[in-house]
């Protein structure tokens, strides 16, 4: 009988695993996004930039009232959402693991602003030429689908921190509030007033498209997300773990131009203007861009958090590499 020694393939760790799909999986995938990004965020600036902000060449269908809020959207995309769409572009050339994470709350901010301008305004009663930007907005909703859709995709999940049950049971809570203000603070009262059969609410009676167009969305899209995000959180949920990395992003866009839009209109006297909700939308968009900060910059780390640094590594031992005994066959 003869004996042969021979080494067991050597098997890597966890850590070493997760680097190597990160990085030829992951990354490889994202860095498409860099084009893409910058053409966004290119396609922000100039709409941004032609717009009421700077009385540029964008007139849109819409009161001044209604404009006042747009000077404020198109502020924070010209300081938050370019920047981050840049920042996004830079970590997807890298194929650094956190760029789909990053890249999805200029993606989705954007889909949801260009959308309402472009087909928000009253187009028969007040003078305008938005229609002949169309191709520019189109341009911007498409971009953006496409990089929100393909950056959900992209997202290796074992790259992302885990969250203690009390952190998913907190920051689920948050979600949830922040969606029951946005039903019952901000739109509730509008929504009792347009129903009667004679609205008073100024900004009903100066811009209903815009006013059905922003319910539409918040109350079909943003309120259902944030509570089915909220919810799942709060139950444990893995996909929902997942989404809350995309969707604090998206929000902390999002409630930063709400607080401008409010700051705007509060500086100009609108007769929709009003304080509690200035002060509110302002403590948001706080939390938000502190939750943001705080939840996504861990992943911002050359070597983002796996599940190799935990117990889990500890289960390679020596064994692994050592020489076993194989039987390889008898002779006389």
């Amino acid at each position: 009988m003869t004996v042969a020694l021979t080494r067991a393939p050597v098997t890597p760790t966890p850590e070493q695993a997760v680097d190597t799909v990160g990085h030829a999986g992951t990354g490889q995938r994202a860095r498409w996004m860099c084009p893409a990004l910058i053409a966004l965020a290119a396609g922000v600036a100039i709409a941004a930039l032609l717009g009421p902000l700077t009385n540029g060449a964008i007139h849109y269908h819409l009161s001044v009232d209604a404009l006042n809020q747009v000077v404020g959207g198109d502020f924070v995309a010209l300081v938050l959402v370019v920047p981050v769409s840049l920042f996004a572009s830079l970590l997807a050339w890298r194929r650094h693991p956190a760029a789909p994470v990053v890249a999805l709350g200029p993606a989705v901010f954007a889909v949801y602003t260009y959308t309402q301008l472009t087909i928000g305004g009253d187009f028969a009663r007040y003078a305008g030429n938005s229609e002949r930007f169309f191709v520019l907005h189109l341009a911007i909703f498409v971009l953006g689908s496409a990089i929100a859709l393909k950056s959900w995709a992209s997202i290796d999940a074992r790259r992302l921190r885990p969250m203690s049950r009390r952190s998913q049971r907190l920051l689920g809570s948050f979600v949830i509030v922040v969606a029951l203000f946005v039903v019952i603070g901000l739109h509730l009262p509008t929504l009792i007033d347009a129903w009667r059969d004679r609205p008073t609410r100024p900004e009903y009676l100066a811009d209903p498209g815009v006013f059905w167009v922003v319910k539409l969305m918040d109350l079909g899209i943003v309120v259902p997300t944030l509570t089915a995000v909220g919810v799942g959180l709060i139950r444990g949920a893995g996909w929902a773990h997942n989404a809350i990395y995309g969707v604090v992003g998206w929000f902390a866009l999002l409630g930063s131009s709400v607080a401008a839009m409010a700051v705007v209109m509060h500086a100009k006297d609108d007769p929709a203007a009003s304080t509690t909700n200035t002060v509110a939308f302002g403590l948001f968009a706080l939390v938000g861009l502190t939750v943001a900060v705080r939840l996504l910059f861990p992943l911002l780390a050359r070597r983002s958090w796996t599940p190799a640094r935990s117990a889990e590594r500890t289960n390679t031992t020596a064994s692994d590499t050592a020489p076993t005994i194989r039987r390889s066959g008898f002779s006389s």
